[in-house]
């Protein structure tokens, strides 16, 4: 089984972008969006206006994003899955979100990030929470261009 991250979250946080699971490059690094070519840290900085922030050292653009009351983390806690593709996920176990709820009391809005994340929107639009589901970061989505993307991702921030 592999084993997810933890949330990366303070009291303040009031906006949380969950993933599905890490990928095989962000488990070696132990950092999520880790994959050089993962679009991320880029679409984050651009809609908090921290264009540099994609640069900068891993516990820096933790820093910064918590800085602007923003968190990560995954639907997922654990699961069985060959190479980084979600359609390869098994035996999912998901995170304890209710237990999130107690740590992090200003939460008030769930971004998805990508169609496999999203499909938790409902349970958790459900426990009170408005969700945005935002078109995937990952490489696999070449679909659309970061533009594209961006559009979307401008609802992190409100």
């Amino acid at each position: 089984m592999l084993q997810g991250f933890p949330p990366v979250v303070t009291h303040d946080t009031h906006t949380l972008i969950l993933g599905s699971f890490p990928g095989e490059a962000s488990l070696a690094a132990t950092q999520y969006y880790a994959h050089p070519r993962n679009q991320f840290w880029r679409l984050l900085g651009t809609v908090l206006d921290e264009p540099q922030l994609a640069r900068l050292a891993y516990e820096e653009r933790l820093r910064r994003m918590l800085a602007h009351g923003i968190g990560v983390w995954d639907v997922l806690a654990a699961c069985r899955r060959e190479g980084s593709l979600d359609v390869a996920i098994r035996d999912a176990q998901p995170n304890d979100f209710a237990s999130l709820r107690e740590y992090v009391p200003q939460l008030k809005r769930v971004c998805f990030n990508g169609k496999t994340a999203g499909r938790f929107a409902t349970v958790i639009g459900a426990a009170g929470y408005e969700t945005l589901v935002l078109p995937s970061s990952s490489p696999a989505n070449a679909m659309l261009s970061f533009e594209q993307k961006l559009l979307a991702w401008h609802g992190v921030v409100g």
